[in-house]
């Protein structure tokens, strides 16, 4: 007599939860489901061997995933002179196996547990996973099977990039299993990465103008996150002579490539979004996941590159997002390279950050400081009656805005906010309000 293990299951009939015995010896070490055979271990035999057999092999292959036949015999024996079925499973090697209908979730991918068969943990589905593919994110296996494509086949279309069941395999959207993959997921409508934008009144995280969460394709966050950023890159007008010169706080190619940069190389094996912060004088692009080891920031400074997400940035080479691997750095700061100012470049063992400085707001604000302290003999008298044009301004309104300041010195909204500022911390003037609802009282 023998009896119920890890590796021994005994049914006295088929039953519909026969399919998970099969699911958790596929994920496991294997083993033997014995129908017609009692708990205690004797035979009670099974009244048609044939149509056990066919609703057996027809459950594995209808319910199981992925598939798992190669791994699964099923045959008839006899013991104790009865007539019973044998399903021999080996050890799997594209686990998860799960149920179809449920998913790669724990009420979907079941193990053995001594000698019952039990839902896995969502650590054993992952770890599962891990061992199967890798330690590459993108090439393993997606735990949401159920993934639509609606803004990839267009974005592909327009390309003019074919976006097919086979250019699916050949991108790596798709596994040699069959099943999609990370890489998959993260195109997908279903993606639940994030990148998170927020705008903020003047250079520090005290108060919030604007917030924006996206989510889905990450072909769609990058569209819809370059849009919000743009909003807030506001243009500068200057003269020369008869000639009219229009100047962005940030070069539009440096935003594009700190964007870009974000989004393909960050590590998606953490949950927690991109962080695109706007403020005054700057963008910060803060992005989930250190250097590559092995790689030094000095390194990336020269143009060397060690992809995290190749095949990701493989995707974005075909689509001519990106012209080639490596060169996104040097661009955003050749960008600068006629500015004072330049972007700086910090990392940790789990992040990485570039941060953009606002180039007309600089500009203005070196203008401001030249005049109000530093600006020649002159400098005293201009700063005074600046001070007094506000003060009488204030002092006839009850209270001033900056687009008040803006009208009556003549000045733009950089050097209107500068000046409040500057006027504000020594002490003439003082502020209520946040945002729309800011403005100015003297300060009596």
């Amino acid at each position: 007599m023998f009896v119920e293990n890890k590796t021994t299951e005994f049914k006295r009939e088929y039953v519909e939860d026969i399919k998970n015995t099969i699911v958790a010896f596929a994920n496991c070490d294997g083993g033997t489901l014995y129908i017609g055979v009692n708990d205690d271990g004797t035979a009670c035999g099974v009244g048609n061997v044939d149509d056990t057999m066919l609703r057996v092999t027809n459950a594995i292959r209808d319910a199981v995933r992925p598939d798992v036949t190669m791994f699964v015999e099923c045959r008839n024996d006899v013991m104790d002179e009865k007539a019973i079925v044998c399903v021999i499973v080996q050890r799997g090697t594209a686990r998860p196996y799960y149920l179809q209908g449920k998913g790669i979730r724990p009420e979907g991918v079941y193990v053995r547990q001594g000698a019952s068969t039990v839902p896995a943990t969502d650590t054993a589905i992952l770890n599962m996973i891990k061992d199967t593919s890798g330690d590459s994110y993108e090439a393993a296996r997606s735990l949401d099977q159920h993934l639509t494509f609606n803004k990839a086949v267009d974005f592909f279309s327009k390309r003019k990039v074919e976006f097919g069941r086979t250019q699916m395999r050949s991108l790596h959207l798709i596994g040699e299993d069959g099943m999609y993959t990370n890489l998959a997921f993260l195109l997908s409508e279903q993606c639940t990465h994030m990148i998170k934008l927020a705008a903020f009144e003047g250079s520090k995280k005290s108060v919030f103008r604007d917030r924006q969460e996206l989510s889905g394709s990450l072909l769609n966050q990058m569209e819809e996150a370059f849009n919000y950023i743009d909003r807030y890159n506001r243009t500068r007008a200057e003269f020369s002579g008869l000639d009219r010169l229009d100047m962005r706080d940030y070069p539009t190619e440096a935003i594009r490539e700190a964007l870009l940069n974000a989004i393909v190389h960050r590590d998606y094996s953490f949950s927690g979004a991109t962080l695109i912060s706007i403020f005054e004088d700057r963008i910060e692009f803060v992005t989930i996941g250190g250097l590559v080891k092995g790689i030094a920031l000095d390194d990336v400074m020269l143009g060397v590159s060690a992809l995290r997400n190749q095949h990701l940035a493989n995707i974005f080479y075909r689509l001519r997002l990106i012209e080639a691997y490596g060169t996104g750095i040097l661009k955003i700061n050749e960008c600068y390279d006629n500015y004072v100012v330049k972007p700086v470049i910090e990392t940790t063992s789990n992040a990485f950050k570039i941060t953009l400085p606002n180039t007309n707001f600089h500009a203005e604000e070196q203008k401001v400081q030249n005049i109000l302290r530093t600006g020649g003999t002159t400098s005293a008298t201009k700063k005074e009656e600046r001070i007094n044009t506000v003060l009488e301004l204030c002092r006839s309104k009850g209270f001033i805005v900056r687009s008040d300041v803006e009208m009556e010195l003549g000045v733009s909204q950089s050097t209107a906010i500068l000046l409040l500022r500057e006027l504000t911390d020594e002490g003439v003037l003082i502020k209520k309000g946040r945002t729309k609802n800011l403005r100015y009282y003297e300060n009596k």
